[in-house]
């Protein structure tokens, strides 16, 4: 109302004051208040507008993988075929490729139980035949050549598989590496006998600090800590890192990725910037090669097969318009240094042509790259067909990629499925810690007895007599065959006595040998120490006119023999035993539990013939004054070193049918001569 409509009702001037202070503020309330309204109403109209846009896409993708898809039954049958045809191509059998295991299929063991004539091929008479058989197929079918090992000289040469590195001197076990040598076509070398064995783990566990300094250990900080219990701290740089990590590079199959690192190098290359192309395999650097040669791009190619040249090709590798194609051997334990002009350009340039299985190898590549606070780029090229996806990708996204047509030469660049391959990394780091632990596990078993035989060496080798040990070895060993008749009670049976004595007479004793009625009735005690003490008559009288160093020497001698025939023997006997009896598992016994004591039962077994053969050799024996220590097994050389001293052979040739100098009683030709 007006203030004249206001005044006309007889309101004073105060009153009609009162009143239009009142209804403005009122109407103020009711503008503030449509003024809200009116933008709310705006708010949720760009709202419709979004969602429903939303909604448009989310059908649109939705048609579009209904138009892509199959239907169950489509997709079981597609399977079908795959399956099909894999039996079709590996009928005789299937291998594995997460372990790299190949075993024989139904068909494959008819097969080879015709090949030879046998009748069943998993008989246990038959065990060593399926031994070699699964060998010869790992070698043939999951042993690559330029990935695994190399041919050179004519002898199959390991390759490290994380550093590169060629491994002269050393063999794959179990007959696979004479196998790889007759697939290869070489003179096929006899497999080297064990003489001694212990894990890194346990080698390392001897000291009582242990500590190191890597740039990459943060990924294994897991096995640091449960095995070694050593904390990873990790110290900053004296410079940040100003290397720019790009996101990895997804491609189909991996031929549109190597046409893509090609033509990457080359956009690169024409700039003058420095690139350093990693890849895992010999085979994948060559290839590469053969590529960027075709394009006649000037390169260094950097493998096992020349790392002779491993200095020089680094020495340049960071120079203004370098190429280098490396395995991850390249510029361990240096940095590149850039050449003038490099760090205008972006710095050196790193390609990993896939992923390793160990992200601690990817970073060591990535290091190469952005050195002391220098410029750098690295970024990873992938693919579905890499061993490590085929392995441990999902199938899920590979799955949905190519029903919405993923194929051929293109390429997604996208953090999920960095994270899927970090994923398959971790599963594959997790899978190789858990067979270290496990073998750490056994390992520690065999430790034990391994610290008992070496102690019982030390102790012959460190001492300048043994006589009073061989002593009681003696004692030991006679102890032993009276309470082996110990069964029911602690008394002896009247035929017992006649076994025993059979025993010591035949085995231990020449001149002083016992009649039964000596022992006859007597307690095991006095038994024991009756043949004791005529053995002991026995070895004094040998002993009579021996100096003692010569003595001495004999007593070791045999000892040492005996030990170490044993010892590994003891070794192969406990390798044979672990490789079988993770069967225990299904009949719900822990294998770990049964492989710990069964194997020191095999161990008290093993001292208790040491025992009788250090007495029977000792006692039974001829003592010649040009007695000396004899190897048990030939030294085999774990390295290429010119200088290795050779064994000096004997100058007094020996008769065949003469007593072998090394004194175990036996003829040179039933002994040493074989």
């Amino acid at each position: 109302m007006k203030r004249e409509e206001l005044k006309a009702m007889g309101l004073t001037d105060e009153q009609v004051e009162s009143v239009m202070a009142k209804n403005g503020a009122e109407v103020a309330a009711l503008n503030t208040q449509i003024t809200t309204l009116q933008s709310e109403k705006s708010q949720l109209e760009n709202d419709k507008k979004v969602i429903t846009k939303e909604k448009e896409d989310k059908e649109k993708a939705i048609a579009d993988l209904q138009k892509n898809s199959i239907s169950k039954d489509e997709y079981d049958k597609k399977i079908k075929e795959i399956e099909d045809n894999a039996k079709k191509e590996n009928e005789d059998y299937i291998m594995d490729e997460k372990t790299k295991a190949v075993n024989l299929t139904d068909e494959g063991s008819r097969k080879a139980e015709d090949t030879f004539h046998i009748d069943n091929l998993y008989d246990i008479n038959n065990t060593a035949l399926v031994h070699h058989i699964n060998q010869a197929l790992r070698a043939n079918y999951a042993m690559s050549l330029d990935v695994d090992y190399v041919v050179q000289d004519g002898e199959v040469v390991i390759v490290d598989q994380f550093t590169g590195r060629l491994m002269k001197g050393r063999a794959f076990s179990d007959g696979l590496h004479q196998a790889i040598e007759a697939k290869e076509g070489v003179k096929i070398q006899q497999e080297t006998k064990t003489l001694a064995t212990i894990t890194f783990q346990n080698f390392f566990r001897m000291y009582n600090k242990i500590a190191g300094m890597t740039g990459t250990a943060k990924t294994e900080e897991e096995e640091f800590r449960n095995i070694y219990n050593m904390f990873v701290i990790q110290i900053p740089t004296n410079k940040p890192v100003i290397r720019e990590d790009a996101t990895d590079l997804l491609y189909p199959g991996k031929s549109g990725k190597y046409n893509a690192i090609v033509s990457e190098i080359e956009r690169r290359h024409k700039t003058g910037q420095p690139v350093l192309v990693g890849t895992i395999a010999i085979e994948t650097s060559e290839l590469l090669s053969k590529m960027l040669t075709k394009k006649k791009i000037p390169h260094e190619v950097l493998n096992a097969k020349n790392h002779a040249r491993e200095a020089e090709i680094i020495a340049h590798a960071g120079e203004k318009g370098a190429v280098t194609i490396a395995t991850n051997m390249a510029g361990r334990g240096t940095d590149i240094k850039l050449g003038e002009g490099v760090k205008e350009l972006g710095g050196l340039c790193v390609i990993g042509s896939e992923r390793h299985e160990s992200r601690r190898i990817d970073n060591q590549l990535r290091g190469r790259s952005g050195r002391q606070g220098d410029p750098g780029f690295t970024q990873f090229y992938v693919s579905f067909e890499d061993d490590l996806l085929v392995r441990f990708g999902s199938d899920k996204y590979r799955g949905m990629l190519n029903n919405l047509g993923f194929t051929g030469d293109m390429v997604i660049q996208n953090k999920m499925f960095s994270k899927t391959v970090e994923s398959a990394q971790r599963k594959v780091e997790g899978n190789n810690f858990d067979i270290r632990k496990q073998l750490l596990n056994y390992d520690d078993v065999m430790n034990n007895q391994r610290e008992i035989i070496y102690a019982k060496r030390n102790e012959i080798l460190d001492n300048d007599s043994i006589h009073e040990n061989i002593l009681n070895d003696f004692k030991d060993y006679i102890t032993d065959i009276v309470n082996s008749h110990l069964v029911e009670s602690n008394k002896l049976k009247e035929n017992d006595y006649s076994e025993i004595l059979e025993a010591v007479n035949e085995n231990l004793l020449r001149k002083y040998r016992i009649n039964l009625s000596e022992i006859n009735g007597k307690h095991p005690s006095e038994v024991i120490d009756i043949i004791y003490e005529n053995a002991l008559k026995d070895y004094e009288e040998k002993l009579e006119d021996i100096p003692e160093e010569v003595r001495n020497e004999f007593e070791k001698a045999i000892s040492l023999r005996v030990i170490d025939n044993y010892w590994m023997e003891h070794i192969s006997t406990m390798t044979h035993l672990r490789d079988g009896i993770g069967l225990r598992g299904y009949a719900n016994t822990s294998p770990l539990q049964a492989y710990t004591m069964e194997g020191y039962q095999l161990f008290d077994e093993m001292l208790a013939r040491i025992n009788k053969d250090i007495s029977v050799y000792l006692l039974k024996s001829e003592i010649r004054q040009n007695i000396e220590r004899k190897q048990v097994a030939k030294n085999t050389v774990t390295n290429d070193s010119k200088d290795h001293a050779k064994v000096q052979k004997k100058s007094t040739k020996v008769g065949r049918n003469d007593l072998c100098p090394c004194g175990s009683g036996k003829k040179y030709k039933n002994c040493c001569g074989k």
